[in-house]
This record gives structure tokens, sequence and C-alpha cells, in this order.
């Protein structure tokens, strides 16, 4: 730190004005007179009138004493006899009351910058940086998942034909080979996995908020930031995981854009606990006066995708904008019932809008047609489960109808308009350990049967029976029970042992968007997971968790997955 950084403070005008005028006040002073004079005190004091920075009165008062105080320098100097001789140097005297008021003045100054500056106290930061805050995590993670030796190994992997697609799905003409195929046999054992999430927020002011956050990840899958290891020990990704600006109207409320972490109340059942949402939520939350009960809601508006309808040969321009939103609002209350219990629910609504695909207009990929006006509709990211059907409705080739290349995307059956109830009781007991069981609902109320065939115009590819009938259904809900001596891990020698059971039908949600890792991602699985985490330090603590799941409907698909990991925040 420089000298000039240690102490740079800038009196006041007024101050450096009436120090030159107290220094040049020992010289001999002539009575005050409008006409001009050779007394510089004087002159400058009219000067300093002209340009403001005194009051005629102060000027005046100041004339005065000036003159007073030079005759009494001259009348000792006479009584002394003492007379100047070569060689002497003059101290000017500079009145008492210009000292204070100098002295207040620079003291002000003085204080006003080390008070901006935080340099006036030891061991302390410049303001701005008091308003940073730097937080993270780091998560190192062994991870191990079995197949059972009886799964079906024809299992499509439609997220991954639609990725690299169109694929030709006519068996007499193809030549992509077999279709991708989920592996539902081999076991994948040992993986190392890592997670590293940093984030910085700058509170700007009282009411504003501004944040980023970087996270790992092996691609841009929305729920998952976990980073396999290994690939000939290359460098690993960095994504933008978060970046938004909150602002504070009230203590009660806040308005959130950007993209942000998950504002609304809910489980890894429907959101991965990684995923994040792009657009904007409002947020409230209120005490009610005199009572135990605290309430608290989420508006939120968020971007899934924005589309167009593809340009084909036959057109000149881009096609229409078809973009697909999440609407969602929630309403929940926390009642601390007493010192040793609490209950907290809400009711959420979540409008997945322009979601589900649509049958194109009749088209011809073979003849050259580059795409078929709804292949936007495909989902952007799929995890497995969702009843998919065959989006273009592809013309024969009159030449040899049996061998038209039949190039195909895949899009959601169902619409989804989802309820959403949750329920958590908080405990202290036996001693004061802490119980909490949670429980959670969701019913897909835009599931209906008859509109997935007339939508998809019978042509259905998954969660079909012998009988071509649809398999499938509304509903997903959960149970969960943990065991603690206290709720979070965050003090050395916490623990926590936890269990749970899922059961998720097909089309209870969209499966692009719960949590990777029971069955391993989607929708159509049943199953339960148990496991314990324990502290070893303040905010560093290890976790064992297992979970073994099943399919509901179709083809046998069992998988087991094992995970233990160390997790340090920061």
């Amino acid at each position: 730190m420089t000298h000039q950084s240690i102490l740079t403070f800038r009196p006041s005008r007024l101050s450096a004005a009436l120090a030159l005028a107290a220094a040049l006040a020992a010289a001999p002073v002539a009575a005050q007179s409008s006409a001009p004079t050779d007394n510089a005190t004087i002159n400058l004091i009219r000067l300093l009138v002209e340009q403001g920075v005194l009051k005629k009165d102060q000027a005046d008062a100041l004339v005065k004493q000036a003159v007073a105080e030079a005759a009494q320098v001259q009348t000792a100097a006479s009584a002394g006899g003492a007379l100047a001789q070569p060689g002497d140097v003059r101290v000017p005297y500079i009145p008492e009351t210009v000292r204070d008021q100098i002295r207040d003045e620079v003291r002000t100054d003085v204080m006003a910058q080390a008070k901006a500056e935080n340099w006036a106290q030891p061991n302390t930061f410049p303001d701005w940086v008091s308003r940073i805050t730097v937080e993270g995590d780091v998560r190192v993670r062994g991870e191990s998942r079995g197949f059972n030796s009886g799964n079906s190994n024809e299992v499509i992997d439609f997220a991954k034909l639609n990725a690299k697609g169109p694929y030709d799905v006519n068996t007499n003409t193809s030549d992509d080979g077999f279709p991708p195929i989920l592996n539902t046999r081999q076991d994948r054992r040992n993986l190392a996995r890592i997670r590293a999430r940093l984030g910085v927020r700058a509170d700007i002011s009282d009411k504003w908020t501004a944040g980023i956050r970087l996270a790992t990840g092996s691609d841009d899958s929305p729920v998952s930031t976990t980073q396999t290891l290994g690939g000939g020990m290359g460098k690993k990704d960095i994504w933008l995981d978060q970046a938004y600006i909150t602002y504070r109207p009230a203590n009660w409320a806040t308005l959130t854009g950007g993209r942000i972490g998950n504002p609304f109340d809910s489980t890894d059942l429907l959101y991965s606990g990684d995923l994040n949402f792009d657009g904007a939520a409002a947020i409230f939350k209120h005490p009610l006066p005199g009572r135990d009960v605290t309430v608290f809601g989420t508006l939120g508006a968020f971007a899934t995708e924005y589309a167009n309808s593809p340009w084909t040969s036959s057109e000149y321009a881009e096609g229409k904008s078809e973009n697909k939103w999440l609407l969602g609002g929630q309403l929940g209350a926390e009642w601390k019932i007493d010192a040793k219990n609490s209950l907290r629910g809400a009711v959420a609504y979540y409008h997945f809008d322009n979601i589900a695909g649509k049958r194109s207009s009749p088209c011809s990929p073979w003849a050259g047609d580059e795409a078929c006006d709804t292949d936007w509709s495909r989902p952007a990211f799929m995890q497995k489960g969702n009843t998919l059907f065959l989006l273009r409705d592809i013309m024969p080739n009159p030449a040899d109808p049996a061998k038209t290349v039949l190039r195909q995307f895949v899009g959601l059956a169902s619409e989804f308009n989802l309820l959403d109830l949750n329920l958590r009781w908080d405990a202290r007991v036996m001693d004061g350990m802490g119980l909490r069981l949670s429980g959670n609902y969701v019913r897909n109320l835009a599931y209906k049967e008859s509109k997935m065939w007339s939508r998809s115009a019978g042509q259905i590819v998954t969660n079909l029976n012998n009988d071509d009938q649809i398999e499938s259904g509304p509903n997903a809900w959960m149970l969960h029970a943990a065991l603690g001596n206290g709720f979070d891990l965050r003090e050395k020698g916490d623990w926590q042992v936890f269990a749970g059971y899922k059961y998720i039908q097909p089309d209870a949600m969209p499966d692009g968007y719960n949590d990777s890792t029971f069955h391993l991602g989607g929708t159509n699985a049943r199953g339960y997971y148990l496991g314990g985490s324990y502290a070893f330090d303040k905010n560093v603590y290890g976790a064992l968790r297992w979970s073994s799941s099943k399919e509901i409907y179709g083809a046998p698909m069992s998988i087991d997955v094992v995970q233990l990991e160390v997790n340090a925040r920061f």
C-alpha cells in the first residue's frame, strides 16, 4: 500500500483559504475600504467573497480581527524594541478561531475518507470487499451401477436417437444400423466422479444483488453437474451454472431473473437438486402477526426452449417461433407447533406450455426436404420413461413405397400440467434427535390417453402392451424419513440416516428434469433408497447411498446404484 493510498484527503476550499488568509495576517493590514489595497490579506478575503467561498459578514469579521491582531503584534514589537534583522524568519500568527475551524474540517474530511476506504481500522478491507461473498462446494464420489442379468437388452435410447437423428425406422431401407440401445446388462463399477461449484454473490445495495456460479459437468445436462473422471487425464469442462440479478422491493419479497436456482419448495422426485431455471421468479415469505406461522409462495415463468419451425427448400425464411415455457405457481406455510415440532406444506401447479410433440404435415425427406414442419417439437432434453411417438408424417415414395426412407424424430405424446403437493414434519425425539418425515405427490392433470392417440396419429412407439394399448399413468409419489442428531450436517460429529421409496408412472411428469441417480433418471420407475451421512469436521461430511429400482410397465429393467462420497462446503 502506497503512502498516497494510506492518507489522501482533500480539505475543503474554505479550510485552505482560511489557512492562507491566516498566514498572511501577520503582514501589515490596512483599514477596510472598498477601494483596492496593497494588503494581500484583504485582497484575498475580498476574492473569496467574490468566489462565493465566504459570505460578506464573515469576511468583514475576519478583516476586523486581522487588523486588531496585526496592531497587537506591532505594539508588542515596539515595546520590546526588537527590530527585524537580516536573515530573521518571521512566523505568521494564526488566530485561534481559524485553527479550530481548520482542525475540525480536516478531521471531518479524513474520517469520511477513512470510513469509505476502511483504512482507519486494523484488519479491515475496502467497502466493496465486504459486499462480495464467495461460496462453493467440492464433492468426490465413487459410484457403481449394477444391472440385473434378466433385463431386456432391446431398450432403445430415444434421447440419443433424437440427438443424432433423424433415424430411418424402415427396416427395409435403413443403412443406419441398429438404433442406439441403452445399456441394461453390463455393470459399471467404481466410477470416479467429481462435482465442483464456485459462486460469487455481490450485494450491490440494500435492494440489489447479483450472482454468478460456475460448475463442472460431463455435458450440458440440466440435471447433473457431476463429471466422470478419466478420459486420458484430459482437463474437465466448466459450465455457467447460474447468473442472476435479484431485487428486494420489501423485506418479505424478492424478484429474481436470469439463470437461477430452483425457486420452488420441491423434492428430487420432480426436480433434480442440480436443476437451475432460465427465467424469472417472484418469491415472498412473510410471518403472520401474532402467530407461529410463516406463509411463502412463488410465481415463475421459465423458458425451456426457443425453437423455430424448420426451414425447407420450399421456403425463403425461417419458420415461426415455437417457444416452450414452464409457468409455475406455489403457495405454502410453515407452522412452528411448539419447541419440538414444526409442519411445512406447499401446493404448486406447473404448466409446461408447448411441450407435447406435434405430428407434422405430409413431407418427403427422401425427395430432398431438409426437414418436416414439426421437427422443432422434439424435446430439447430427455432421460427415459415418457410415452413417445414418431413426429414426421412421411409420404411414401410412389416409385417403391415399401422402400421409402423413413427418417424420424420422436416427441412427447402427453401434455403436462402438474399438481405438486409437499408435506414435511420435523420433530425432536429421543433426547433431542431430529426426526424428519416428508411426502411428495405429483399428478399430471393433462394426462388423457385418447388425446395421446389423436395427437400421435397412432404412431406411438413406447409404453405399449402386447395388445398395443398404452401402459402408462399420471401419478408419482415418494416417502422419505431421516433421523439424526440434527436436521443438517454442519458441525463436526453431526450424523444422519435416511430411507425412502419412490413410485413414478411414465407420464406423471416430463422425464427430463428429475433426479439422475434413482433408476439413472426419468420415469416409469419404482423402488427404494437408503443411506447415511457423517460430518468429519465443520462443513465436511461423508455419505453412503444405495438405491434399487425397477420398471413399473414394459420390458424388465432393474438398476442398483451405490454412491460413496465426501463433500466439502465453503
